[in-house]
């Protein structure tokens, strides 16, 4: 909620408020999508290093300082450094907490024999239902004549709820960490001298490295998912300029905002509960790319209606119904392709490899905003159909730990 109060905001702000060229707002947004998704890798490493629950408060408290930076900055580099810190809050605590949510849908999916989807579906439903709110929130903001910074006051108000509610209930014990320290107590290895506990884990930690970044279907999925996420910032780029051209304002970007959350809170669990037991998850995953360049083709070729927002309408509709195939399959491929005790820097590596690509993208995309309307949206949809391509050479995945391993030998 805190996030979408801001950033749908955060481009026309940048353009008719700053007075930003089209490709710096471009890059602005870039910037913020790499410094976030870009160094996930950082957030997931510390995650498995020190645990989830210092990361996700440290992030947190980063995120607070950020936004209320955001609300008084002026000038590009401020901004620029805002919209950084901001991102980079985001990679601390996002990776932790999606790694738990894999883990524990992995083992709710042994213990129950439950498609890990389904705990992942919830994620993303009950993240989405805060999203619903948060552009509904900036909108309030905006008519009520508070502005931007408001918007930006309020996102950071609504951080320190987080971070107290982390700090309450997320809890302090981090199970992989206790698992290895209970083996390596069986062994023995808890007499080691120190210097040889520190030589062991930076061993451990460029062991986890080699084995995440060599570890070629792993690194496909990052590709594929790359063309989602490039595809997803098209939300805060072109949908902020084509609802500007076709209604003279961006009043209605935040009902529209408001439909995709919509969407994913009503639909997302149905619709992962029945995909869930009908299709594979790489299935899925192709699926939803292909939909989500379904949803920037139909642009140019919807007509423009009732205020003219068929169009806008149309891309946030398809763009959201493939996000809710595609994230979960994705999300609980990785799992599958990597040992658990690299989860965590797998989850972040995911990210960063999909937030470089949106720093090269985002750049490119808009200066994409000056050409002609359906060359820009063409090329918008290849850019999801080359991932839905890289998809497809993945492992099926069927869901469990030793059955995603021997398809991945295969």
């Amino acid at each position: 909620m805190g996030f979408y109060a801001v950033l749908p905001y955060l481009a026309t702000h940048l353009g008719s408020g700053l007075g930003m060229a089209g490709w710096l707002v471009g890059l602005v947004l870039g910037l913020r999508t790499f410094s976030q998704q870009g160094l996930f890798v950082v957030g997931g490493a510390l995650t498995d290093r020190y645990g989830p629950r210092p990361v996700v408060l440290a992030g947190c408290a980063l995120r607070i300082t950020g936004f209320g930076w955001l609300a008084v900055a002026g000038s590009t580099v401020t901004v620029i450094a805002a919209v950084l810190l901001i991102g980079f809050a985001a990679a601390l605590f996002s990776p932790a907490v999606e790694s738990e949510a894999a883990r524990e849908a992995v083992r709710h999916e042994r213990d129950t024999g439950t498609p890990r989807a389904h705990v992942l579906a919830l994620f993303s439903a009950a993240g989405q239902a805060g999203a619903f709110i948060g552009p509904l929130l900036g909108s309030l903001l905006l008519l009520l004549g508070g502005g931007f910074r408001a918007a930006c006051l309020a996102g950071a108000v609504v951080f320190v709820g987080v971070l107290a509610g982390h700090a309450r209930l997320m809890p302090r014990a981090d199970p992989v960490r206790k698992r290895e320290r209970e083996r390596e107590r069986e062994r023995g290895l808890d007499r080691t001298p120190a210097s040889d506990t520190v030589t062991r884990t930076a061993q451990r930690g460029r062991s986890s490295w080699r084995a995440v970044f060599t570890n070629r279907p792993f690194l496909l999925l990052c590709l594929a998912y790359s063309g989602y996420l490039v595809s997803y910032n098209q939300l805060y780029l072109s949908l902020p300029v084509e609802v500007e051209r076709a209604t003279g304002s961006g009043a209605a970007l935040g009902w529209l905002f408001a439909l995709s959350s919509l969407l994913v809170v009503v639909a997302q669990v149905p619709l992962t509960r029945f995909s869930a037991h009908r299709i594979a998850p790489r299935t899925a995953l192709v699926t939803g790319l292909a939909v989500v360049a379904a949803g920037f083709a139909a642009v140019p070729l919807t007509p423009a209606g009732p205020g003219g927002l068929l169009p806008g309408a149309a891309l946030v509709v398809l763009l959201t119904l493939g996000q809710m195939l595609l994230v979960p399959a994705a999300r609980g491929l990785v799992p599958d392709l990597v040992d658990d005790r690299q989860l965590g820097l797998a989850t972040g590596a995911l990210s960063s490899v999909s937030g470089i690509a949106v720093l090269v993208g985002s750049a490119a995309t808009g200066a994409l905003l000056d050409v002609p309307a359906p060359v820009r949206w063409a090329v918008l949809a290849a850019i999801p159909l080359a991932g839905a391509a890289l998809a497809f050479t993945l492992p099926v995945g069927r869901g469990g730990k030793e059955q995603g391993t021997r398809a991945v030998a295969g």
